[in-house]
């Protein structure tokens, strides 16, 4: 074997190990419960703060389910920053269909950053007197048991506690490819990343006690970065507390979804990530299971061996991982999703360098570009 040929043994040896690795993390701590816990005996009081714009296809489903919650202490506190919008008809229609839920929806326009989502909630934030406040997007779906599932998850050093979201009711190939950015990919990493001690809020949903992010300068100190999330994520880390993900993450029911879409989100996503932590990023180009296969058959003629089959052989380790984790964890699984994992891997290259490209991206309606690791909406 020549030194190339070591070259290519190692590093698919080590990215297959470190997948497995990762997807072994993520089992541990995303395996479908059984039983819902109980609400703590004396459940403490809770603010649900839900920023609204527009209506997608399950909105409603997720907006109702707010009102369901197992749970005996709780206020949900909507946001909209246009009295016109048609969110707020769907939520002044649920908050009728629950009057035992305390419940109501302010709208206004408050501004305080770049980001529009975090100026929809400035309003609710000053309005919540409660110790703790969760921070929930419009499309995330909440169990029955959503509350108490996070506030177990608190620990003496947590400063935040969130869920990535975990895509699920995909309609179409390219909402299959979403599930597999979202779940056994982004998820997987996520998991892994707070498993072992690193890890880092995610803007889905995010549980605050009221009186750390007050002790960080209030709402306003998620405006030091492009992304409330990785705002949110270097404020407790300045605290001294960490930043801890909910097990048994929640679903973003997905719908629908074209290429242009599923591209525009990630790729979104990549450039974000790429400006908030960049020395993070740089090695997202190594992710993925396409580089090590073809590594793996690359060097099989020196070993002696069919590439064929060595390349056939690694798609099942990667990708039969993958079905392990999605099965145990109850996400999403399909017929389809190994063509959309495979889809996604050979999509991570093109995002990955296309980040470095540009500091403009389309958020909500919003022409946003990136000045100095400051956001600039038009």
């Amino acid at each position: 074997m020549t030194l190339l040929d070591w070259l290519l043994a190692i590093f698919c040896i080590f990215a297959t190990s470190l997948h497995l690795l990762t997807t072994a993390l993520a089992l541990c701590r995303c395996r479908r419960g059984t039983t819902q816990p109980a609400p703590p005996e004396r459940a403490p009081a809770v603010s649900i703060l839900r920023p609204i714009r527009g209506v997608d296809s399950y909105d409603e489903l997720t907006l109702r389910s707010s009102f369901k919650l197992d749970y005996p202490n709780f206020e949900l506190i909507f946001c909209c920053a246009d009295e016109t919008d048609p969110a707020t008809l769907l939520v002044r229609r649920l908050m009728a269909c629950y009057p035992d839920v305390k419940a109501e929806l302010l709208v206004g326009r408050d501004y305080i950053s770049d980001n529009p989502k975090l100026n929809n909630l400035v309003k609710g934030w000053r309005q919540t007197r409660r110790d703790w406040v969760i921070f929930a997007d419009s499309n995330v779906f909440m169990p029955h048991d959503y509350v108490q599932r996070l506030l177990a998850g608190w620990r003496a050093d947590t400063g935040i506690l969130c869920s990535p979201p975990i895509g699920s009711l995909p309609l179409g190939f390219w909402a299959e490819v979403e599930c597999a950015c979202l779940n056994t990919y982004q998820a997987r990493w996520q998991y892994a990343a707070d498993s072992a001690g690193f890890g880092f809020a995610q803007g889905k949903t995010m549980l605050w006690r009221k009186c750390d992010l007050a002790r960080a300068g209030g709402i306003g100190a998620l405006a030091a970065e492009i992304a409330e999330d990785a705002a949110a994520t270097k404020v407790v880390r300045r605290l001294g507390l960490r930043a801890r993900l909910v097990d048994a993450p929640f679903a973003q029911p997905l719908g629908r979804r074209s290429a242009r879409q599923v591209w525009d989100r990630q790729a979104r996503w990549s450039r974000l990530r790429r400006i908030t932590f960049p020395a993070l990023f740089v090695p997202e180009a190594l992710t993925g299971s396409i580089l090590p296969i073809v590594a793996g058959a690359c060097v099989a003629d020196a070993l002696g061996l069919p590439a064929p089959a060595i390349a056939a052989l690694l798609s099942l380790v990667w990708f039969g991982s993958e079905a392990v984790l999605a099965r145990v964890a109850g996400w999403h699984l399909a017929w389809r999703s190994p063509v959309a994992w495979a889809v996604r891997d050979a999509m991570l290259a093109a995002l990955w360098m296309q980040a470095w490209l540009g500091d403009g991206f389309e958020w909500r309606g919003n022409d946003v570009r990136v000045d100095a690791g400051k956001m600039q909406a038009t």
